[in-house]
C-alpha cells in the first residue's frame, strides 16, 4: 500500500509551541521533506528525533517533487515541513500536495502555529472577515497595482513583507489609500522580542524610519470604512428591524448595517436595544 504524506505545521517563532501530535508524526515517519535542512535540524534536535531529511523548497526542480511521490508509492510516509508555519501558505508545498492529491495519496494534515491568524488576533481589528494576500509583488509598479485593487476591499487585509522593504511598501500604502488607514504591524511572534506596532500607516512610516524592524513582518491593514450615508440612527434602525423581519439573524443585521453606514456596531447595537428593537 502506498504511503501517507503529513502535512505539518511547525512553530513560527518559539520551539516549545510544538504539539504532542506533531512530535510523534515527525518520530513515526520514514523522511522528512523540509525547506532548509539546516533550520528544520534545529527543531528536530531539541526534541530527539533522528530522521532523514530532504530538502524541498520553492526552487526545487520536478525531479525532487517525483522522488518524493516515488517514495509514497512505495509505502514510505513522507512529513512535508518548512522554516516555520503551515506548509503552502506562502510557503513551499502547494505543487507537491496538488501532486499528491493527483496520485491518489492519502493526506493528513497536522496544524500548528500561523503568523496570519496570530498577527490577525493581536491587531486589534476586525476578524470576522479578512482577506490574505500572501507577499505583495516585490516590484514597485505592480505592489501598486495591488495595493490599488485593494483600495476599496472593506475586510480587513493580511500580508507578508520583507524588512527592508517595509518603508517603501508603506509609501505606497499612504500614495493609493492615504496616510490615516489603520495598521498593525507584526515581528518576531511568539520570540522573546515579539512586537506589534499599531497606530495610522503615517505614524508607522515615522516610527520605522528611526526602528529598523528585523524579521520577517505581518502586516495587518484595516479595510476601507464606507462614508456614511445620510440617515438617522431612527432611519437606520428601521433598516435593521426590516432585515429582522426578514428573517435575517439580529446580530447580522446589525453587523450588515453597521459597515453599510460606517458607524461602530456596539453604537448601533445599544441604540437599536434602547429602541428595544
Amino acid at each position: 500500500m502506498p504511503g501517507k504524506l503529513y502535512i505539518c505545521g511547525t512553530p513560527i517563532g518559539n520551539m516549545e509551541d510544538v504539539t504532542i501530535r506533531l512530535l510523534k508524526t515527525l518520530r513515526k515517519v520514514d523522511i522528512i521533506a523540509c525547506e532548509d535542512t539546516r533550520h528544520t535540524i534545529k527543531l528536530l534536535n531539541r526534541y530527539h528525533i533522528k530522521k532523514p531529511l530532504i530538502s524541498y523548497h520553492q526552487h526545487s526542480d520536478q525531479h525532487k517533487e517525483n522522488y518524493l511521490i516515488e517514495l509514497l508509492v512505495s509505502g514510505k510516509n513522507v512529513a512535508l515541513v518548512t522554516d516555520a508555519g503551515m506548509p503552502g501558505i506562502s510557503d513551499p508545498g502547494t505543487q507537491l500536495i496538488k501532486s499528491v492529491i493527483q496520485a491518489d495519496i492519502e493526506i493528513e494534515i497536522i496544524p500548528g502555529p500561523s503568523a496570519v491568524i496570530a498577527a490577525l488576533t493581536l491587531s486589534g481589528m476586525d476578524t470576522d472577515n479578512f482577506v490574505f494576500m500572501g507577499f505583495l509583488p516585490v516590484k514597485a509598479g505592480q505592489r501598486r497595482t495591488a495595493l490599488q485593487e485593494l483600495e476599496q476591499e472593506s475586510k480587513t487585509i493580511v500580508f507578508y513583507e520583507a524588512p527592508h522593504r517595509l518603508q517603501n511598501l508603506l509609501q505606497n500604502i499612504i500614495e493609493v489609500m492615504g496616510s490615516g488607514r489603520q495598521i498593525a504591524i507584526a515581528r518576531e511572534l511568539t520570540k522573546i522580542h515579539e512586537q506589534v506596532f499599531r497606530g495610522t500607516v503615517e505614524e508607522a512610516r515615522e516610527y520605522f524610519q528611526q526602528n529598523q524592524p528585523r524579521g520577517e513582518l505581518t502586516i495587518v491593514l484595516a479595510g476601507k470604512v464606507a462614508e456614511i450615508r445620510p440617515a438617522s440612527l431612527d432611519e437606520i434602525a428601521v433598516e435593521v428591524q426590516q432585515l429582522i423581519d426578514s428573517g435575517m439573524n439580529k446580530k447580522e443585521a446589525l453587523k450588515q448595517k453597521a459597515r453599510e453606514y460606517g458607524i461602530s456596531k456596539s453604537v448601533l447595537y445599544n441604540y437599536v436595544e434602547n429602541c428595544r428593537i
